[in-house]
């Protein structure tokens, strides 16, 4: 199944969380939380397969992956002697889009993705425009010297801090250390997507 690009204040409202982490999504209050739809508002009691499926579709949203690549990221974190939860959510946080809004060079992951896609940053002085890339700590990023005047990145960049994890410095940054569990999102139940993948 590829990568969703539909809209994603709905997909918000039916999971009842910030998929853009802005919040914007929810500007006219929480009121509606319900999934959209004329029959959105009923209850469903969620099977345990659904609970874990509706779990994994998050992820999916909010980092803006694939199934498949999703699926091999799973895999990866499997082979780690570490939680495979965590390790899971570690490599999805060590993405390069992921990297690019965490750093604060735009203000969601759609934007960072294609940023990345157009070829508007560096590693080690060669064209880095493969979102899904793994980035490894101690990496720096640049950002192309003719892509600095960009609007969509002057105003991230004066909006988004930089994550605890990124340091930022002109137009670059370096991913120096994996972010710790309770500094990834709060919000996800991981065990719920390593569970779904160990069926």
């Amino acid at each position: 199944m590829s990568r969703y690009t539909g809209p994603l204040f709905k997909k918000s409202r039916r999971f009842g969380y910030s998929i853009l982490e802005t919040n914007k999504e929810f500007s006219k209050g929480r009121k509606r939380t319900y999934a959209p739809g004329q029959h959105g508002n009923k209850r469903v009691k969620l099977s345990d397969y659904g609970l874990h499926l509706y779990e994994k579709q998050k992820v999916k949203l909010v980092f803006g992956v694939s199934e498949k690549q999703l699926l091999k990221t799973y895999k990866k974190a499997v082979k780690s002697k570490e939680i495979t939860g965590t390790v899971l959510l570690q490599l999805l946080e060590s993405r390069l889009d992921n990297l690019v809004y965490r750093a604060g060079f735009a203000t969601t992951r759609r934007q960072a993705r294609q940023l990345v896609n157009h070829g508007h940053f560096t590693i080690d002085g060669k064209k880095a425009n493969i979102p899904s890339m793994q980035i490894k700590t101690g990496t720096t990023v640049v950002l192309k010297e003719t892509s600095r005047k960009l609007k969509l990145v002057q105003e991230a960049l004066e909006m988004q801090p930089a994550s605890a994890w990124v340091t930022r410095k002109d137009f670059q940054f370096t991913f120096y250390r994996v972010p710790e569990r309770t500094e990834m999102h709060k919000d996800i139940k991981e065990a719920l997507v390593v569970e779904f993948y160990a069926k």
